[in-house]
């Protein structure tokens, strides 16, 4: 109840400050004219400008598409054969670098593993018979050759595990995961299929009880934090564009745009467009930016000229037409206009505002609206 009586004081006291101003607009001649005292555009932060022309970068707007970074792009395969015994992540999951996605149950892997305990068994065996022998023959009570014969068979049996250990290591299991299955503490047939960076999981091509192998990508996984934009550059431009110029990306509706800078210009051309193909890198942290959206890139080229341009913001949309608050003798009036290219945050004027006037810069939307209030009231009179 309190924040209720609260909007309609400040809605009343909103009027009584713009009921003076907007009085005159009823005499003849002043249709569509808001005046404003110094103290009502302090009050609700207008800030009035003077139209002047500025110095702008010449630009060339270009085709461009966002896509994935191939380095944070991962297929997950399985390194070897089984058969699914469990899946715990879906389409769309986030995941962390090394989370859980399937257990698999493996034979072949299972083979593997008893081949590095028989030969970690037949090395420790290596290691007893190497040091009896060695005493034996210290005391001269063996041969040399039983000696000799007994550390070649020692050094068969460490080639033996290194081997068996290598082979492990390449599925992905670590000295830690190795110790675990010696031990007895997990099935030696069992593999973890673990993500290999954090992000998104985009695609999954397994269920429970198929059987998988090194053939067939299970999971993907993509991370979004950074993108690129791939920008085709027609070879008319090839001359005036390079590494390091400032663009500006227009994503469409939804999205605001971004400026970035060019990262690398490939200097090979494609045989299919005679186009050269620019990076830009974007960071994406909150990962609005999808992979597969089409971009209009607008290059700003070594040129440079003058136009008349006003800030974005001065620019509002009145009866489904752009106009600008212009300042005349009787007050403030939207003058329709024409635009024309935008660059960082302004927007150039072709036509219905000239050099010197004075215009609103900031808090146009506070204008637009009462007179927009103003309008709907008029026709609820009739």
């Amino acid at each position: 109840m309190k924040k209720t009586i609260s909007g309609v004081l400040v809605i009343f006291l909103w009027l009584g400050m713009f009921a003076p101003a907007l009085a005159g607009k009823d005499h003849p001649g002043e249709e569509g004219v808001v005046k404003l005292s110094e103290k009502v555009l302090e009050e609700f932060g207008i800030r009035l400008s003077r139209a002047e022309l500025r110095e702008v970068p010449q630009t060339v707007e270009l085709p461009g598409e966002v896509v994935a970074d191939p380095d944070r792009l991962v297929h997950v395969v399985p390194p070897v054969p089984g058969f699914v015994r469990r899946v715990l992540k879906a389409w769309g999951d986030r995941v962390k670098e090394g989370e859980l996605l399937a257990v698999i149950d493996s034979p072949e892997l299972a083979d593997l593993k008893a081949a590095y305990l028989s030969a970690k068994a037949r090395l420790r065996l290596a290691e007893e018979l190497f040091r009896r022998e060695k005493a034996l023959w210290e005391r001269k009570i063996t041969a040399e050759e039983s000696f000799l014969r007994a550390r070649q068979e020692l050094e068969l049996a460490r080639i033996a595990v290194k081997t068996a250990a290598q082979k492990l290591l390449t599925l992905g299991f670590f000295p830690e995961s190795i110790r675990d299955f010696e031990n007895g503490k997990r099935p030696l047939g069992r593999y973890e299929l673990r993500a290999p960076l954090s992000g998104l999981v985009v695609e999954k091509h397994l269920v429970r009880g198929e059987r998988v192998g090194p053939e067939r990508v299970a999971f993907q996984i993509v991370d979004l934090s950074e993108v690129w934009v791939l920008v085709a550059v027609y070879r008319k431009w090839l001359p005036r564009v390079r590494e390091g110029q400032e663009v500006e990306l227009d994503f469409g509706p939804g999205i605001p745009s971004r400026r970035a800078r060019i990262d690398y210009l490939n200097p090979v051309l494609s045989e299919d467009t005679r186009s050269a193909r620019a990076r830009i890198r974007l960071s994406n942290p909150g990962g609005e930016i999808k992979p597969g959206l089409l971009v209009r890139v607008k290059i700003a080229l070594s040129e440079k000229g003058k136009a008349l341009m006003v800030p974005e913001g001065a620019v509002q949309t009145l009866e489904g037409h752009p106009v600008v608050f212009v300042r005349e003798e009787e007050g403030f009036v939207a003058r329709r206009v024409k635009l024309g290219r935008r660059w960082n945050g302004w927007v150039e004027i072709l036509e219905g505002l000239s050099p010197g006037e004075t215009y609103v810069a900031e808090g146009a939307l506070t204008l637009r609206a009462e007179m927009e209030k103003d309008r709907f009231g008029e026709g609820h009179a009739h």
